[in-house]
This record gives C-alpha cells, structure tokens and sequence, in this order.
C-alpha cells in the first residue's frame, strides 16, 4: 500500500514539473530568451556527445562550463525571471489554474468604452463566456493580440478599415475586429437602436456572451446579456453591470429588453 502511495505522489510530482516546465516555455517564448534556451540546449547536446565520443578537451571545457552554469541563467534570463515573478505576484499563474478571469480586462473595456462615448464613436464589443464564438471570429479580421485601450480605441476609429463590426475578446485577448454577427428577429425591438444594437442582442441571444456598445448616434453606452439590453451607462455603473453579467448573476440586475418594457408599457396604457 505504501509503495503504491509513493507511485502516485510520483506521477503528481512529475505533472507538477511539467506544468512548471510549460508554463517557462511559454514566458520565454518569442522573445530572445527563446533562441538562447536553444542554444543552452545545443550545448547540453554536444557535452554528452563529447562524453560519447570521448572528446576529453572539448568534455572538460563544457563541463567547467556547467559548473558556473547557475550564474549565467541569471544573468541571461534576468529579464525573463523579473516578467515570470511579476506575474506570480499579480496571480496569473493561479488564474489560469482556477479558469477565473483577472478584472484588468474590465478597466480597459471601459476606459475604452467612456472615449468612445465621449467622442460619439460607434462600437461593439462582444466577451466570450463558457460558449465558443469561433464561428463569428473567422467573420473577421483575426487579431490574437493583448486587450489595451489603445488598440480597442484604434480599432473603432472610423478612418480605420477593421471599424465596421464587432471586435471578440477571449481570456483577455482580442481574438478578432470586424466580425459579423447575427441580427435579433425582436419585433418589439425599439426604433432608435440601429444595427450594433441589434446585432449585439442577437449574438447574446444565441450564446451566453456579454456585449458592449457604444451608440454612433447618441455616444450612449450600453451592455446586452440574453438578449436582454440595459441602456445609457456611465463608467461605474459599467463596472458593475460587466461585473455582475461575467459572474452569471445577471438576473440581479433586472435586465428587460427595450421591446419588454415598450410592450409593459403599453400594457399599463391600456
């Protein structure tokens, strides 16, 4: 029993070292200390073939080498070591285990979404939940790039040609700009919203996705969730209506369509 507890406690420790090991690869990955861990590779390779072929010059050279080796990752991976600890400390790692996403994506949608107003700049903003939207990402212009203020601003400025559409964020990300997305049938649907609108509360009506637009015609913000539509958000109220709708706890915000509400009203009328 005891020799068979120490064989699991084995394969988690070897997973634990491989999920450490991957998780390196990908904080070096395309940056220069890439072709430097190949290079640390290559000379691991030549040493045990030096051993092989008995090359003793070239053996103790490279194993001298070694013998310093510590040092010399520090200093050539100083940059990458500072970046892997920043995001230990900020909890990126034990995000990625838990599924949860950081709330910084939040920020920049709204500082994004508060210019755009401001200016009377049209735009849509679709974050994808548990359903996938890869069918509507290869409507549009693929991005995969980081989510900023910046590049969402630059991407709904009308001079630019990715303007017209949707942008789609994933974990953080801006998948794609320019995307298509299905138009809602409401018949009740009020007059005074125009295609983002509709477009935005057809998406949610297919998946669980959280839409934010921005009106063209008024510069008033707004958040679609289910189909349902809440209007004229400031930037607080943003935060806590994305907030809410990205944890599944939409019901308490009391979401109605505007057609819902034209139809309560018309009702009362009567």
């Amino acid at each position: 029993m005891a020799d068979f507890q120490l064989q699991i406690w084995d394969i988690i420790d070897i997973l634990v070292i491989a999920f450490i090991l991957y998780q390196v690869l990908l904080l070096i990955k395309g940056t220069r200390g890439w072709q430097m861990t190949l290079g640390i590779t290559s000379l691991f390779f030549f040493y045990y073939l030096s051993r092989f072929m008995e090359l003793r010059t070239i053996e103790w050279l490279l194993a001298n080498f070694f013998t310093y080796f510590i040092f010399a990752l520090i200093v050539i991976f100083q940059s990458e070591i500072r970046r892997g600890l920043a995001q230990i400390g900020r909890g990126r790692f034990i995000l990625r285990l838990t599924g949860k996403k950081p709330e910084k994506q939040f920020d920049e949608i709204i500082l994004a979404a508060t210019t755009l107003s401001s200016q009377r700049i049209g735009a849509l903003i679709v974050i994808e939940r548990e359903i996938g939207l890869k069918n509507y990402i290869e409507s549009g212009i693929k991005l995969d790039a980081f989510l900023t203020y910046d590049l969402l601003v630059t991407i709904f400025n009308p001079k630019t040609p990715l303007h017209d559409g949707a942008v789609i964020l994933q974990e953080n990300r801006i998948s794609a700009a320019a995307c298509f997305l299905p138009l809602t049938l409401d018949p009740y649907l009020s007059k005074e919203l125009g295609t983002r609108h509709r477009a935005a509360i057809g998406i949610t009506e297919e998946t669980d996705a959280v839409a934010v637009v921005v009106s063209e015609e008024t510069g008033k913000t707004s958040v679609v969730f289910g189909g349902e539509i809440v209007r004229n958000l400031d930037g607080p109220r943003l935060l806590k209506v994305l907030q809410k709708t990205m944890e599944g706890q939409a019901q308490a915000l009391n979401f109605k369509t505007q057609g819902q509400k034209e139809a309560e009203q018309r009702e009362q009328a009567v």
